[in-house]
């Protein structure tokens, strides 16, 4: 016959009950979390009694259920795992933070054995109380593997308790042994009665625990027949053998693309993947993903899920990945650490560091691996992985020594070159120095004069490139990135007269303004009379005391550069001498605006004014 005990939670500080019951998580949702996670532990635990040979002539078909009764506003999570006697249910339950998972495995698995290797949670810790964050009462129903009497505790808000030894599980919630925890769902946790929301939050929360979850709506219509007027066998809502458990060996392209899709929801395929397996000291698995970006200003968030033995712990844990890397998207699972971890405890983790550390060397390698092994590959996605790697070197001096060979750049005319193999295709030329443009179409006329003279021109098209090759100059102290509009290649020149004229340098100075520097050379491309060169120094600090904000940037000071082997310059030259000089302001005129447009657009008043003067030309021939 039954016998009824009563008593009161131990507590050590008056009040407590209340406090867990309202603050313990900052989300209800996670007490469901709590509760699967005790359950997958008591199985974790019955299987390792197995496997000792302490649990004899038991077959385990494990799985946990999730029981919503809307009718009687409960809900019930049930176990088949290693249930509890009643002095376990005492030792347990009954004393508030007092976990069973140190004890298990200081006398299964031996002192020095961390739990997180053996994917023990902390069965019945802490985490249960978070049941009453929505509920007003809570039974657990448990039956040991040994074969002791079935128990039932029943606890109210207010922390009594009562236990019945030898209890008749009259609904036959146990299947012979293991535990079910029935909350008595309150007014404030009534959202936790909608079939959505559990799906919502056991999908979140539980999708990849090690144990097959299923969910039962007590007030749901039967399940359908199927063709043979057989019942529909019912499906777990987690993946017991989620991707990253496996070896890479054992996993297709298709496999990756698909676990992408669906943990992540988005469609786009991925760049590329890196299949993460760190054994001893880090012991952590994970699986990253480089998403496709549609553009450069597209938000690079990223999403990594982190995870404890298959248990979700947290969205974006930003202390996990390099800062830099932050628009990875993937999932890591980390044993390690505690189930309910803290920001301020990621910040100072030694561990967290270590595994920070262990992603760039594998991102490093992964790089330089597709470089060396598919480089055809690797060029079609570089303008996707640009941007991170550029500012991956910027950030981390280790990470840009690891890359630094095989970073490419986008040759203007096509194609990729790596900066060695642009250095040594061009040290004939111009040793040591690149040429590059930024807007190949403002800068076409450039671009054509230097393939010319077979000199090929790098893009660098983006407003990190200008940061990245500053970083470039400094690892690499001899080597200097011009633009092709920052001064005269000598490979540009021509042998000939480059005589001065001082009228008409007066004359473009009139035009052009007083900052306006004007000299004269001669050009191997005739039919371009002028080029309008800003030197490389002054535009790096204008850019950059525009990208922080420093106001508009300085007057920048250019160079016009007259190209007397021009017969346009030949012969305004000629009208100035004659004094018709009319005609000549209007040339003049004419070839500075159309100089300017390689390095900014006009101005309103400018182009009003070029194209007055471009009709007036048309109309004099």
């Amino acid at each position: 016959m039954a016998n009824t005990q009563h008593g009161g939670i131990s507590i050590e500080l008056e009040h407590i009950f209340p406090i867990i019951k309202k603050w313990l998580y900052s989300e209800k949702e996670i007490f469901l979390r709590e509760i699967t996670s005790n359950a997958c532990d008591a199985i974790t635990k019955l299987r390792r009694l197995i496997s000792l040979g302490e649990a004899k002539d038991i077959k385990l078909d494990a799985k946990i259920k999730v029981v919503l009764d809307k009718d009687a506003s409960t809900l019930t999570v049930i176990d088949n795992g290693i249930g509890m006697t009643e002095e376990e249910v005492k030792k347990y339950i009954c004393q508030i933070a007092l976990s069973g998972a140190l004890d298990f495995i200081q006398k299964y698995e031996g002192e020095s054995t961390e739990a997180g290797q053996n994917g023990i949670i902390g069965h019945f810790g802490l985490g249960f109380y978070s049941s009453f964050m929505v509920s007003d009462t809570v039974d657990v129903i448990t039956k040991s593997y040994t074969g002791a009497p079935c128990v039932k505790w029943t606890c109210g808000e207010d922390g009594n308790y009562e236990i019945e030894n030898d209890y008749d599980d009259e609904d036959d919630l146990l299947d012979g042994f293991g535990t079910a925890v029935v909350m008595h769902i309150n007014d404030e946790g009534k959202e936790f009665l909608s079939e959505y929301k559990l799906k919502e939050v056991l999908g979140k929360y539980c999708a990849f625990m090690p144990v097959p979850i299923f969910f039962e709506d007590e007030n749901a219509e039967e399940p359908a027949e199927s063709e043979e007027n057989e019942p529909k066998e019912p499906q777990p809502v987690n993946d017991t053998e989620p991707l990253w458990q496996k070896n890479p060996s054992e996993c297709t392209d298709e496999e990756y693309k698909d676990f992408y899709r669906k943990v992540f929801s988005d469609w786009k395929e991925p760049l590329f993947h890196i299949h993460l397996k760190a054994d001893y000291p880090l012991n952590f698995k994970g699986i990253l993903y480089f998403p496709r970006i549609s553009n450069e200003y597209e938000s690079l968030e990223g999403q990594v899920k982190l995870f404890y033995n298959q248990v979700f712990v947290a969205d974006n844990i930003k202390e996990v990945i390099p800062e830099y890397l932050l628009m990875l998207k993937g999932v890591l699972d980390c044993p390690e650490l505690p189930l309910n971890v803290s920001r301020s405890y990621l910040q100072n983790s030694g561990y967290v560091s270590k595994i920070s550390a262990h992603i760039t060397k594998k991102v490093a390698d992964k790089l330089n691996q597709m470089f060396t092994n598919d480089r055809e590959n690797f060029e079609s996605i570089w303008r996707d992985l640009k941007t991170f790697v550029e500012y991956g070197c910027m950030r981390d001096r280790k990470f840009y020594d690891r890359v630094n060979a095989n970073i490419l750049f986008e040759k203007c005319g096509g194609g990729f070159v790596t900066l060695d193999e642009y250095l040594e295709s061009a040290k004939e030329k111009h040793e040591n120095k690149i040429y590059y443009a930024n807007d190949a179409t403002a800068q076409s006329k450039y671009i054509s004069m230097f393939t010319a003279e077979g000199i090929d021109v790098i893009l660098l098209d983006r407003v990190i490139d200008t940061q990245f090759i500053h970083t470039i100059e400094q690892n690499r102290e001899s080597v200097k990135f011009c633009r092709i509009d920052a001064e005269v290649a000598d490979v540009l020149k021509a042998d000939g007269d480059k005589t001065e004229n001082t009228a008409v340098a007066d004359l473009f100075k009139k035009i052009a303004g007083d900052s306006t520097k004007v000299e004269f050379d001669r050009l191997k491309d005739a039919s371009t009379p002028a080029l309008l060169n800003i030197s490389e120094e002054a535009r790096r600090m204008n850019d950059m005391m525009k990208l922080y904000n420093m106001g508009a940037g300085m007057p920048l000071e250019q160079t016009l550069i007259l190209n007397t082997a021009s017969p346009l310059v030949d012969k305004m030259t000629g009208l100035v001498d004659s004094g018709n000089n009319e005609l000549a302001e209007t040339i003049a005129r004419q070839i500075y605006m159309l100089s300017s447009l390689s390095q900014r657009p006009l101005t309103a008043e400018e182009l009003v004014a070029f194209l007055n003067d471009s009709y007036d030309i048309l109309g004099k021939l």
